[in-house]
């Protein structure tokens, strides 16, 4: 007599435990995009963008050994301090292009963008910031679309789900990217333009020289 009550209770339990099994596998996240960046040192926040381009958080002395390996022969610092303080080795170049994502404007980035095209000729190149999110990331993205031709979509994509930070930075590099004219980008970048306006303060200052040597 007690089998047919037990029965209707196993059924109610395993219909409650069926749900809870299924929500678990929604919430598992779907593979990394083999475009994306991927991850090489976790402890530094390193990515490998490309076989010429890593994204990093600020390294310190004991990523040296690691850079070397990976054959990086230029660090591009986006921070106001120097990297001087954990990289002595004559065998990588050090560059120092500071900015803060909510003052950037296109000459920021059309410097950033040919400073490491440059370094790549010589090697792969690291860039990173203090986390390795919001400035490296902007940086990184731009690189995508203007160099790599990628649209803003999957761009911002990466930047902002990629999992190199918390999602709240990046509020003033998206701002600037959905504004930002690619083409023109593209084209200063070719041309050799400091900047895609012939007002901004680079392309004035580049005039003036010009003018007065005449």
């Amino acid at each position: 007599m007690s089998q047919p009550r037990l029965f209707p209770a196993f059924c109610l339990s395993l219909a409650a435990t069926f749900p809870l099994s299924l929500a678990r596998a929604d919430d598992t996240p779907p593979p990394r995009p083999t475009d994306w960046a991927q991850s090489v040192e976790v402890q530094y926040n390193l990515y490998q963008m490309s076989p010429t381009l890593y994204r990093s958080a600020l390294p310190d002395g004991g990523a040296v050994p690691l850079l070397k390996k990976l054959k990086v022969a230029t660090v591009i610092n986006f921070l106001p301090e120097a990297d001087s303080t954990w990289l002595s080795t004559p065998d990588i170049t050090q560059i120092q292009l500071p900015y803060r994502t909510n003052h950037v404007d296109d000459s920021d980035v059309l410097k950033a963008l040919r400073t490491i095209q440059a370094a790549e000729a010589k090697g792969p190149v690291l860039m990173h910031c203090k986390h390795g999110s919001d400035r490296t990331g902007l940086m990184a993205a731009m690189y995508r679309v203007v160099v790599q031709g990628w649209s803003k979509e999957d761009a911002l994509n990466e930047m902002t789900q990629g999992g190199f930070g918390d999602s709240t930075h990046f509020k003033d590099g998206v701002r600037y990217m959905m504004q930002a004219d690619v083409d023109k980008l593209r084209m200063a970048l070719t041309n050799g333009d400091c900047s895609t306006s012939p007002f901004a303060m680079c392309s004035m200052k580049s005039w003036f020289n010009s003018a007065h040597i005449e």
